[in-house]
């Protein structure tokens, strides 16, 4: 009750305030003073707070409607998307997306609960962050795909629309030259991760341009319900160049920056400022990049990992969790994992998850056949890379350098009955794969044609994984994989599924080749290792826990995967092999009371303590005020 009424009080203390200004008293004299301005409303009003303290108070918060002067005045520069919207088209995006919904509920849109459940979390998480994670936290299995995949994507799709109260950071190309006052707009003076986007590449959908930050919003959840990372010190950013999506440099309720995007030494430009000014406020902050175009994953990735904590998910989360898969289907086949270098695997898509896949793959062979050159160069002759314009061959013209290590020898596919441009279904039938891996982007891409080619393949149980995102761009549904191919598959998709009934009291497993068993535990481990880098061996060994985490009988069933209602237990496995991995590498420098050198000394289950103990966990605490 004294709570309450404390709180009343406060309200009715800022009412009061708020009505004497309005009137034109003060304090100081207590005499009533008339302004010259007339109209209601538009007399200047004395507010004392300013950064996102005023956007989170509904009393003050104009939201997008923010001047530049104002957005510099308030410390609000970078807290808002670029675009300044007049108070007019405020209300007609809002009308907008309120007849939307209308049309939704009488037509019927293609998951409207789905997109009504993101509503209701979003303003729970406005109104009261523990309680939120709380509930994300204790309903992981249900959430999830409303928070992430797939459901997250068809909110960057209507972002702009669903946009109401700023969470995260924007910096754009408008801001060369300012970004390293602007990161301290932010008021945590500890930041522990960054998930970054650029919006050019948002799951399979493409350029969505500022709209992109709902991603970086929803892995950043997943940081937190998973991984335990603190809420408190995780921040959303997206970096706004500018978009080629010509549908949004038209369209007048774009929050972004509405010009094509920068490229070349430009584009890099903003990038390498970026990353300078945040590390430069958070030295210890871990970098996530997430779903930047293919052209510039690899070459960011490259350009940053030695000198910065940062790793890029769709290259090596993608790759870790497909390795993790592919591990798992050899012992899901009754095959010592000595074998795994023996497997035949058909790759549809040559972007940055499926190269990044090919190149973890192709390690691991190498690995296990000695690591050395001969081994490399034996690994590579495992893989058939078909992009949109077929089986990838040393004869084509212009092939991308980060595909060419995989393009397969003329006289090589010519005994093998294969061509230049060789389509998936010839590729299939002739190969007789153990594994066909889609990361394509193109739904439906493994077709009636396709399937019925795999039906011929030299194992015992043929492994299929759609793994594109979201659900309508998986590559082939488990009904379609199962009735075609046969029951005794083994079926991994990027996407949620349901399982299969196949009668007789038999069921077909749909595994989810989910980043989110990996890169929480990636992220926490190297927190807590207080390595400097984000090591191949670091991310080898995520995979290679994860793929040893389900039991033999669990395998035998066909279930490579576990179910999302356990990411806690395994991202804490996860993170512990991470933490284990850089030890052994010498590259851990400790976490808060735990140096390097103790951090050695734990044994397995004391080092799954540690990072049990360092998760946080969504509980009320104790609130004291102090004036400042």
């Amino acid at each position: 009750m004294m709570a309450n009424f404390s709180r009343k009080m406060k309200l009715s203390s800022a009412l009061l305030r708020r009505w004497k200004l309005q009137q034109g008293v003060t304090d100081a004299s207590r005499s009533t003073y008339r302004s010259f301005t007339t109209v209601e409303g538009h007399r200047p009003t004395i507010v004392h707070k300013r950064s996102l303290d005023i956007l989170h108070d509904p009393w003050f918060n104009k939201g997008t409607a923010f001047s530049e002067t104002e957005r510099d005045r308030l410390h609000l520069r970078g807290l808002l998307p670029p675009n300044v919207m007049s108070f007019e088209q405020q209300t007609e995006r809002f009308m907008a997306d309120l007849k939307r919904l209308q049309v939704q509920a009488r037509d019927g849109p293609s998951d409207p609960n789905a997109l009504a459940k993101w509503r209701i979390l979003n303003r729970l998480h406005d109104r009261n962050e523990t309680l939120y994670y709380k509930v994300l936290i204790e309903n992981i299995e249900e959430y999830a795909p409303i928070v992430y995949t797939p459901t997250v994507g068809l909110v960057c799709q209507k972002y702009s629309g669903l946009f109401r109260r700023p969470r995260g950071m924007y910096f754009s190309a408008a801001d060369r030259g300012e970004m390293m006052s602007m990161v301290y707009n932010w008021p945590a003076e500890q930041v522990d991760m960054i998930v970054v986007t650029d919006g050019s590449r948002i799951l399979g959908l493409g350029d969505l341009g500022v709209q992109g930050i709902g991603i970086a919003i929803g892995k950043l959840d997943l940081y937190v319900a998973a991984a335990g990372i603190n809420p408190q010190r995780v921040l959303p950013v997206m970096i706004d160049v500018g978009t080629d999506n010509e549908n949004l440099l038209k369209d007048p309720l774009y929050l972004g920056l509405q010009e094509h995007r920068l490229d070349g030494e430009q584009y890099l430009e903003v990038i390498d400022e970026f990353m300078e000014a945040v590390f430069t406020r958070w030295p210890n902050v871990i970098v996530q990049f997430e779903d930047f175009q293919s052209k510039w994953a690899f070459k960011l990735l490259q350009r940053y990992r030695n000198n910065y904590r940062m790793f890029n998910d769709d290259v090596q989360g993608t790759a870790g969790v497909a390795l993790a898969g592919l591990l798992g289907a050899v012992r899901a086949q009754g095959r010592a994992m000595i074998d795994f270098p023996k497997m035949r695997i058909v790759v549809a898509g040559a972007g940055s998850a499926g190269i990044g896949v090919l190149n973890a793959a192709r390690k691991t062979m190498a690995r296990m056949l000695g690591n050395n050159e001969v081994a490399f160069e034996s690994a590579r002759s495992q893989f058939w890379v078909v992009d949109a314009n077929g089986l990838i061959t040393e004869a084509r013209e212009n092939v991308d350098e980060d595909a060419r290590p995989f393009a397969r020898n003329m006289k090589e596919i010519q005994r093998q009955g294969l061509r230049e441009g060789a389509s998936l279904a010839e590729v299939v039938r002739q190969v007789k794969p153990d594994v066909l891996l889609g990361l394509s982007a193109v739904g439906g891409l493994f077709s009636h044609e396709v399937l019925e080619a795999l039906k011929e393949s030299t194992s015992t149980r043929p492994a299929i994984f759609p793994m594109s995102n979201p659900t309508k761009n998986a590559e082939c549904t488990p009904e379609e994989a199962f009735s075609l191919v046969g029951d005794n598959i083994i079926f991994a998709s990027g996407s949620p599924f349901n399982d299969v009934d196949l009668g007789n009291g038999h069921i077909g497993h749909c595994n989810q080749a989910n980043n989110m068993f990996l890169f929480p535990g990636i992220g926490l481990g190297t927190l807590l290792s207080g390595s400097r880098i984000v090591s191949d061996g670091m991310l080898q060994a995520a995979a290679e826990r994860l793929a040893a985490y389900m039991t033999e009988e669990e395998v035998h069933k066909g279930i490579i995967y576990p179910s999302i209602s356990r990411i806690r237990d395994i991202t804490k496995e996860v993170a512990a092999a991470v933490i284990k991995e850089a030890s052994i590498e010498g590259v851990a420098e400790g976490y808060r009371g735990m140096d390097s050198r103790d951090l050695k000394q734990l044994d397995q289950e004391q080092i799954l303590e540690f990072v049990k103990h360092n998760m946080w966990s969504p509980d009320y605490p104790k609130l004291i005020y102090k004036k400042d």
